[in-house]
């Protein structure tokens, strides 16, 4: 596992950019499932198919935060706009990479007060010395995301893009251990998430699902004089009650801690003030699907130094594989 998501987690996929990340879990993952293939939008959707169970849809998106670049000055230094989530707290100072290689650092205009800084006072020096030398190298709409390897701290993990590679990683490990289901089962690696849940969408509402679980990060409050939140790195799999987008459908939330304490699985709930899910676009799909959520514990979500805990991961993959073994009585 170690070694797949590091793979995931290195590899530069804004939202709207996310051919490459899209190349490598189709690799990861066709050896087994039935089937490989990408739909409209640039879902990859990988099926387990089945005899006489449920459509179920597991969705984790694929794409990444990031920035695109909006002018590039006489003097080669690049303007950009958030893609997603970003903070301009955290872009000053680190170092971004375009999908063609080229690295950048994030710089400031002279501000009085830290208070003052605003993402419209930020730039990308890419080492250019004017206009032409970094037309060269990069366009106006091309987007950047974070520039961080992985580091292993044992059971922890640290990585840019575990929002939501680290989902990615699990899927693809499900699909791994799951010998046998009666169930037809999507594993579908969503794209423009961070932008509007729109990859989600669009999957389901061509998949029809019976149900859908979305696989995704949340926050946790076991930092020091963190937000007050009962979720902590490893203490199991956070099986979502409600967000700002879903409140989980109550037959697949019993379902999911039923089969959690049935089989010795560590779990915790998850009550999110802010923040959603492919979850949300899923269960609005034509008529409405039932949905649920399982969520990996990560702390400094949105930063390049996102931290999971391997205890975690291993609870949400076999949660999931428990889950599809059984009925889906809910």
């Amino acid at each position: 596992m170690k070694e797949l998501i590091k793979k995931l987690v290195e590899i530069h996929g804004p939202s709207g950019s996310e051919e490459a990340i899209q190349a490598v879990l189709r690799q990861e993952i066709k050896d087994y499932v039935d089937e490989v293939r990408v739909d409209a939008l640039g879902n990859l959707i990988a099926t387990k198919k089945g005899k006489g169970g449920k459509k179920v849809m597991l969705a984790a998106h694929m794409d990444e935060i990031g920035l695109m670049v909006t002018h590039i000055d006489d003097k080669g230094f690049l303007r950009f706009a958030p893609i997603g989530g970003v903070s301009p707290y955290v872009l000053l100072g680190q170092r971004v990479v375009f999908g063609n290689g080229t690295v950048g650092v994030i710089g400031t205009e002279k501000i009085d007060d830290i208070k003052d800084l605003r993402m419209e006072k930020l730039f990308i020096d890419i080492g250019a010395t004017d206009r032409t030398t970094a037309e060269a190298k990069v366009k106006v709409g091309d987007s950047a995301g974070y520039w961080r390897t992985l580091d292993d701290l044992g059971n922890r993990l640290v990585a840019k893009s575990m929002d939501d590679r680290i989902g990615c990683a699990i899927l693809v490990e499900v699909a791994r251990r799951l010998k046998e289901t009666r169930h037809e089962v999507y594993f579908v690696f969503t794209v423009q998430e961070e932008v509007g849940i729109r990859g989600a969408r669009t999957s389901a509402y061509g998949l029809s699902p019976d149900l859908g679980i979305a696989v995704d990060i949340t926050r946790t409050g076991d930092t020091p004089k963190s937000i007050t939140m009962e979720v902590a790195l490893g203490k199991g799999a956070a099986i979502k009650v409600k967000d700002s987008g879903v409140i989980t459908h109550p037959g697949i939330k019993r379902m999911l801690t039923e089969t959690a304490r049935h089989n010795g699985i560590p779990y915790q709930l998850e009550v999110l003030e802010q923040g959603g899910t492919d979850a949300a676009a899923i269960q609005l799909t034509k008529e409405g699907v039932p949905v649920g959520v399982i969520s990996i514990p990560t702390r400094y979500s949105h930063t390049p130094s996102e931290m999971v805990d391997l205890g975690d991961v291993e609870a949400v993959v076999t949660l999931l594989v428990k889950v599809l073994e059984s009925e889906l009585t809910f």
